[in-house]
């Protein structure tokens, strides 16, 4: 295939990109198009730099012919796409385009079938019996304090104002993380050559981290240390944002499928698509991966001590507080869905806006002002479906990940990581096993 000259959005300096085949360079077109028309939707581009400057200089695409384009590139799969896995992951990706463009044109589908054909599956509510038990275990965890009115949030506060440290020393408590779970993903799955994280340290926002993947192998994540100020979390964000997660996933990607094989569609990253989808549910699991509970609580006793938390002066109060946040993390995992299903109520079924903010009040524990903040992400374009996304995918994999040994959950991790997988083709395999199964 022939070489060209080339520089990915946000790439400092100049690589080689390859030339794509003429489906992919209608792919990337039309997904550059499609997010110039929905802003944030391309989460990330290093494709070739002409085709997006093509896009650029255009006039946007209509709605409707955005549509009609993904509906004629879909007719030329069987075709020109012979092999399978590729044929069946452009086919649910351009699925997932013309559902955009019915809802931004005005005719939406109704939301379980936007979702359905956004993800390549039937997204369903978490069963409410899986949040009315999480919080029993917080209620039998968190420890209580001398006020009998305590609630649960109260208490969860309470819990982790024990353990925030100082802002000035988060950037050493991440070079130092950071590279021991890279070095357990390493191990583990293998990372490309010259792959590289760079962090930046901000405060102010609602979120967490972020994270931009550059091209070339590299991202540069912003960790805003208001929030990300707890081991714990801590070990989250360096799993999920970076070994083996979406940085890791992006960069095999980008080495395997486009430098590799050259399937240059790859070379850019659509929220609300299939491969979000896995994407999401690969970021979440990745802690499993490069942290299991007996790595865990190794990992937050080292933390208590570099970051000058009191409680390391006691080496059996750290051991037991860290073993009692494991605990406490797997609770607060099984209320991931919450938002997810308060986006059903929303848009499925009708329920007002005052009904939702009490059902994410109720099952997460919040005040009316971050409340009002996930409502607003659930009205939000993107994120109405992004929620979802978050906790669709991190359940699939799970019971995808549940009928296999250690070393196969491993290995499927890793495909993944490399692959064109669609969340349908799991689904397919998951009812071939006959396994419908809670997950790992």
């Amino acid at each position: 295939m022939d070489l060209g000259n080339g520089q990915g959005s946000g790439v400092a300096g100049e690589r080689q990109i390859l030339a794509p085949d003429p489906i992919a360079r209608d792919y990337l077109l039309l997904a550059l198009r499609l997010g110039k028309l929905l802003p944030g939707v391309v989460d990330a581009y290093f494709g070739p730099a002409e085709l997006k400057a093509q896009v650029d200089a255009e006039a946007p695409w209509t709605w409707t012919k955005m549509r009609e384009d993904a509906s004629r590139l879909e007719a030329r799969l069987p075709r020109e796409v012979p092999d399978p896995d590729r044929r069946r992951w452009l086919q649910a990706q351009l699925v997932a385009f013309e559902a955009h463009a019915l809802m931004l044109a005005g005719d939406p589908l109704p939301y379980p079938d936007y979702l359905a054909c956004l993800f390549d599956l039937e997204p369903e509510p978490m069963p409410e019996s899986v949040f009315e038990s999480a919080a029993d275990d917080l209620v039998r965890l968190l420890p209580s304090g001398e006020m009998r009115s305590e609630t649960v949030a109260h208490r969860l506060a309470a819990w982790d104002a024990r353990f925030t440290i100082a802002p000035d020393r988060v950037p050493a408590l991440v070079d130092w993380l950071v590279a021991q779970v890279r070095d357990r993903a390493d191990r583990l799955i293998g990372l490309p050559t010259g792959e590289q994280v760079e962090f930046d340290y901000v405060s102010g926002g609602p979120w967490g981290a972020f994270n931009h993947y550059e091209g070339g192998y590299r991202t540069q994540i912003e960790v805003n240390t208001d929030h990300l100020c707890r081991p714990a979390d801590l070990i989250e964000m360096a799993a999920h944002e970076c070994y083996p997660g979406r940085h890791t996933e992006h960069a095999w990607k980008e080495r395997r499928l486009v430098g590799e094989i050259g399937r240059l569609e790859a070379s850019v990253f659509l929220l609300n698509t299939p491969e979000a989808l896995v994407s999401a549910g690969l970021a979440y699991l990745g802690e499993r991966i490069v942290a299991p509970d007996e790595t865990m609580v190794g990992l937050l006793l080292e933390l208590y001590e570099r970051g000058g938390l009191a409680i390391a002066a006691n080496p059996s109060a750290a051991r037991d507080a860290a073993e009692l946040q494991v605990l406490i993390g797997r609770a607060l995992e099984n209320l991931r869905a919450v938002v997810a299903n308060a986006a059903f109520l929303f848009h499925a079924e009708g329920a007002s806006r005052d009904d939702v903010g009490a059902y994410l009040r109720r099952y997460l524990a919040m005040g009316p002002d971050r409340a009002e903040r996930q409502l607003a992400l659930i009205e939000d374009p993107i994120s109405r479906a992004e929620v979802v996304a978050a906790s669709e995918g991190e359940r699939l994999l799970r019971r995808w990940f549940e009928y296999g040994s250690p070393t196969e959950r491993v290995d499927r991790f890793g495909r993944l990581l490399r692959e064109q997988t669609t969340p349908g083709s799991i689904v397919a395999d998951l009812s071939s096993a006959g396994f419908g199964g809670g997950g790992w």
